[in-house]
């Protein structure tokens, strides 16, 4: 029940096979991450949200829920009515995809599942008035909306709601008696950037040799939202290296030093190209790991983060109670990260969790954003 392994394999996984007509096979291949997965949810609500008001408003408040942790902006899929939970949370999965981009868009006496367009476009606004997308306070909530209605029993109305992040991790493909079929992707979305960079305020340098408790006093100079650069050594954990740090406090043994000496990256690495100094290495959801915060600031540890996505309010409180502070990395560039920021990769710990395994990066220049501070603000709190 409890002791885990990385199978080092990718395996196993979810592999569902469907039945249909004709002498060929249809694929639909989704790596989806864990942080967008996280996000989907099944509220088995009642017919009476079934109006214009109570159903904007039902939608309002769960995208808050959503947050910007699976990194914005999303493919978004609300799918409303279904036969069991798992026919829709199923339908909010692959509707997230453009899988269902196909189905007609109106209903039937048959209680066929159709699009409601009207409605895509309506849920899209209101993400873009939640101020809580991509940017700071800014639209990009969600790159699209899919709204698909399925038939309900009488007594249930469940209603998922699910995304898929901005990257696209799924592709079509088909098998037919002429060959082996692969959908186009887009080989240039530089043309999609904006012709000018945007106007920014020089980010703030932050030296890391210069000590944490020297890091934490210049941190505190600056309000939510400054702009960072940090060069120097950042300590590598998430998940897995969190729970086995926890065991050796509740063992009474104490905080490695390296923890209390650097801030902590919530990421894991991919494998190391040739010629690299390492793969690609972009934050993972920093909320995962919210529950070990106040114990270890309370031990001298975690007292500057980096991950990316919003944080729970126990965070908040425990970085005002031990003078802690949160950064948010950008959730998508980690491979860009790998080329131009992380300049070396060592272990340090726990060399049989694998990816999860603690690490030390030498980093130049890495982006980062105050979000929590050490007086209690957070950014996305003021939202």
């Amino acid at each position: 029940m409890f002791k885990e392994k990385n199978t080092a394999s990718n395996l196993p996984a979810q592999i569902d096979i469907l039945c249909d007509t004709g002498d060929e096979y249809h694929f639909l291949f989704i790596a989806k991450g864990g942080g967008s997965a996280n996000k989907a949810y099944l509220f088995q609500s009642t017919p009476a949200v079934l109006n214009e008001t109570d159903l904007e408003d039902f939608v309002r408040s769960k995208l808050k829920e959503i947050g910007t942790s699976a990194c914005p902006p999303y493919h978004l899929a609300v799918v409303i009515g279904g036969t069991s939970a798992e026919v829709n949370l199923k339908t909010v999965k692959l509707a997230s995809c453009g899988y269902y981009d196909h189905l007609p868009t109106s209903g039937s006496a048959g209680g066929r599942a159709f699009r409601d367009v009207e409605w895509e476009r309506r849920i899209l606004k209101i993400a873009q008035e939640s101020r809580i997308g991509a940017q700071f306070g800014g639209k990009y909530f969600a790159h699209d909306v899919r709204v698909i209605r399925l038939s309900r029993h009488a007594a249930s109305c469940p209603i998922g709601i699910g995304v898929s992040c901005s990257a696209d991790r799924q592709i079509k493909g088909k098998i037919t008696r002429d060959g082996v079929f692969l959908e186009q992707l887009e080989f240039h979305p530089e043309k999609y950037l904006p012709a000018e960079q945007p106007a920014l305020a020089p980010p703030v340098k932050v030296d890391l040799r210069m000590g944490m408790e020297n890091v934490r006093n210049l941190l505190t100079k600056f309000p939510v939202k400054t702009r960072l650069e940090i060069t120097g050594t950042l300590i590598v954990a998430r998940d897995a290296a969190h729970a086995r740090i926890k065991q050796m406090l509740d063992r009474g043994e104490p905080m490695p030093q390296y923890f209390k000496d650097s801030p902590i990256y919530y990421a894991g690495p991919a494998k190391t190209p040739e010629g690299m100094a390492s793969g690609s290495f972009g934050p993972t959801t920093a909320g995962r790991m919210d529950s070990f915060v106040d114990l270890f600031q309370s031990k001298g540890g975690s007292l500057v983060m980096i991950a990316k996505g919003n944080r729970g309010k126990a965070v908040t409180e425990a970085c005002k109670k031990h003078g802690g502070f949160y950064l948010g990395s950008i959730g998508g560039p980690a491979a860009v990260l790998a080329q131009t920021n992380i300049k070396k990769v060592d272990l340090v710990d726990f060399e049989d969790l694998g990816m999860e395994a603690i690490r030390k990066i030498d980093v130049v220049d890495f982006p980062a954003f105050i979000v929590v501070d050490d007086k209690g603000n957070d950014f996305f709190e003021e939202l």
